[in-house]
């Protein structure tokens, strides 16, 4: 696991240079959900498959923008499930942008998840890593990852970060974040998952939500590599998460590669309310 991990580290210095300086615009491909692809991406997803080609303990690798998992080493027993770049769109406003891994041990199901570890990249190269419970790094002066502390989440946040197109929801959701604003929380949402969901984590609560909307009701975040990595972090942080029926996002049955989910992340108040709206 500590290859894969300082993999990662590499990975994130690399693609962290790549953003200052690269092309933004898009390709001729879509990738498998039908998103144009910009170059950034592709060129992310590059840098991650060429620096998990020499770690022999992984076995393949599922990507965003790839169609099909890539087998790269027969006898490893490990499979990185990773968006390379989450906001990758957002790049061109200058907002902070993020890369999302999940470790899964043997087989791509949920129970077989092992690891989760994402890369932000904004002012500061931050990284956090969770095997037992979350734990934030930062890029130093001398280019190490350098400890900072443990993260957890209260019983009860402020911040409420609410994706998904509004006319598109359901008037279940629109009552229940209506009410969660009626209670004083605060608006906080730029479109990239892993920014909104840091900034959750580090500010010790709160509620990331993507509903099923009617133009996408099976969610629009990817299972493998979006929802159970960061599932992963939350509840290991003492949080919640939910698809809005289940108590938990690792119920989820998983049943391909690039399957969505809606989803909902935060402390256990908002998301205990959010149930009570949702069962009601």
């Amino acid at each position: 696991m500590q290859e894969i991990i300082k993999t990662i580290e590499k990975i994130a210095v690399k693609i962290s240079q790549e953003l200052k300086y690269a092309d933004l615009g898009y390709t001729d491909h879509a990738n498998s959900t039908g998103d144009t692809q910009l170059k950034l991406d592709v060129k992310s997803d590059n840098i991650i498959t060429q620096e998990f080609m020499g770690v022999s303990s992984v076995r393949s690798l599922v990507s965003e923008e790839k169609e099909d998992a890539l087998d790269i080493h027969k006898d490893g027993e490990f499979i990185i499930a990773y968006d390379p770049l989450d906001g990758s769109s957002l790049v061109d406003v200058n907002f902070a942008v993020g890369s999302i891994f999940g470790v899964y041990k043997n087989e791509l199901k949920p129970s077989n998840l092992v690891a989760a570890i994402y890369c932000i990249y904004g002012p500061r190269l931050e990284m956090v890593v969770c095997e037992d419970t979350p734990k934030l790094y930062r890029l130093d002066r001398n280019g190490s990852f350098k400890f900072i502390k443990d993260l957890s989440l209260k019983e009860k946040g402020k911040l409420n970060a609410t994706g998904g197109t509004q006319k598109g929801w359901s008037e279940t959701h629109r009552n229940f974040i209506k009410a969660l604003f009626d209670e004083g929380y605060r608006l906080r949402y730029s479109g990239a998952m892993v920014s909104d969901l840091h900034q959750i984590l580090l500010k010790g609560g709160g509620l990331f939500s993507y509903p099923a909307t009617t133009d996408a009701p099976n969610g629009k975040l990817r299972v493998t590599f979006e929802v159970l990595p960061f599932a992963f972090i939350y509840e290991r942080a003492g949080g919640a998460t939910t698809n809005g029926k289940n108590r938990s996002l690792f119920d989820i049955s998983l049943e391909k590669i690039h399957q969505t989910t809606p989803c909902f992340f935060g402390s256990k108040y908002e998301i205990n309310r959010l149930l009570e709206f949702y069962n009601d």
